[in-house]
């Protein structure tokens, strides 16, 4: 079945170039095109597309309004937005709906690589299981602490940029969305940014300030979902094994050391969407993993056909997050799937993953298992003593250092 792609934008001519820079697509795309925001939400009404793609600037509703209407009522469309580096508000405004930001005037290969990716991750990681839970999940909030130390750090006349970075260093959905921001098109770095402190620095005090007060991106776990998730043993998991994976990528050859961090940290954000989006449903799986004594991942597949990796992984990858990193996240407790053969994302996030369960940071579940065949079959089984021997060290420094903290205090 051919991908559906709605093209909008005011100016014709831009519409004519894409329909002729796009010709050669028309065997896998059924193309149709808008010349206001207006008229799109028209068509989107009389029939299915699975992307979009809006201009910024446009008369009467511009493409981040449109965006927020389709996110409301067609929550399962792939929502691209392209705008010139004028237009800075807009695209702020824009961050809470666009799930990539394209750069204008965008060529031919970069316009159909994003589009292609975008539709392959569902073939990739999805079934429809993928399809039905994504049109549900509309937010990835904050940890309730590490949310009410940023609103104080915002409002304190003495804050700054890298208190503010270190707070948000802290948290999974703060860092997952200044990552994403930072690394678009909009911006246009020379090279990927993988520190979400120097993601703040980066994007400024002002930038983040506007998507705090004015666009409310950032938004606060809700306290009355503890029976749900636990977000502080989330919370302490996450930063663990973001700092075991790097830990366990430095026994090779390092390059990757900042990528490990980001994948380890984020490689239960479908958690937190899954508790946060579906409360109820998740306290069922909670109850199913204790009560049965499977693990976590196995009693989601039970209630929602899949777990916290492919949903994590695939809302990551329409966020235009790096392959290596998505594909740790989908695949962090089946790394078998996945292609790698080499000390990978994958191979790191699952070890680490593992090893900080083993050492004590577990769920009321079954404790996930470590693939020691996968391990074999690359040929690395032979290096679990050192990971497991360095991976101790780090939680030991850590917990020294947090006894420190403890009594300075």
């Amino acid at each position: 079945m051919k991908m559906r792609i709605l093209f909008v934008d005011d100016e014709l001519r831009v519409l004519e170039g894409l329909r002729r820079m796009l010709y050669g697509m028309r065997s896998e795309w059924e193309m149709c095109f808008a010349e206001s925001a207006e008229k799109a939400l028209e068509m989107l009404s009389q029939q299915k597309f699975d992307v979009i793609v809006t201009d910024m600037r446009m008369p009467g509703m511009n493409g981040a309004e449109l965006l927020a209407e389709v996110t409301e009522k067609y929550p399962d469309t792939i929502r691209f937005i392209l705008s010139g580096h004028s237009d800075q508000h807009l695209v702020l405004k824009s961050v809470g709906c666009a799930h990539q930001y394209l750069s204008k005037p965008c060529d031919a290969d970069t316009l159909k690589n994003a589009v292609k990716r975008a539709s392959d991750l569902r073939k990739l990681l999805a079934d429809d299981a993928v399809g039905r839970l994504a049109k549900q999940i509309r937010t990835l909030p904050s940890f309730p602490q590490v949310y009410l130390d940023l609103m104080e750090e915002l409002r304190s006349p003495e804050t700054s940029i890298q208190r503010i970075g270190e707070i948000i260093s802290r948290d999974i959905g703060m860092t997952a969305k200044v990552l994403q921001l930072v690394n678009s098109a909009f911006f246009g770095l020379p090279r990927r940014i993988t520190d979400p402190a120097q993601a703040v620095s980066l994007l400024g005090l002002e930038v983040i300030k506007g998507l705090v007060f004015t666009v409310h991106i950032f938004s606060q776990l809700k306290v009355d979902l503890a029976n749900a998730i636990n977000s502080d043993k989330l919370w302490r998991h996450s930063m663990n094994v973001g700092r075991l994976a790097k830990r366990i990528m430095m026994t090779g050859d390092g390059e990757r050391d900042g990528d490990a961090f980001v994948a380890g940290m984020l490689h239960d954000a479908g958690k937190l969407m899954l508790a946060a989006n579906l409360p109820q449903d998740y306290i069922e799986v909670g109850k199913m993993a204790e009560s049965e004594g499977v693990a976590f991942f196995e009693a989601e597949k039970r209630i929602f056909g899949i777990s916290h990796a492919e949903i994590g992984g695939y809302l990551m990858g329409l966020w235009a997050f790096p392959d290596n990193i998505v594909e740790a996240l989908a695949y962090h407790h089946n790394p078998g799937l996945s292609a790698a053969k080499d000390l990978s994302l994958v191979l790191a996030v699952h070890v680490a993953d593992a090893l900080d369960h083993e050492f004590g940071n577990r769920d009321s579940g079954s404790i996930p298992q470590m693939d020691l065949m996968y391990l074999e079959s690359i040929g690395f089984s032979s290096k679990l003593p050192i990971w497991r021997e360095v991976c101790l060290q780090e939680l030991q420094k850590e917990g020294i250092e947090d006894e420190q903290e403890s009594s300075v205090c």
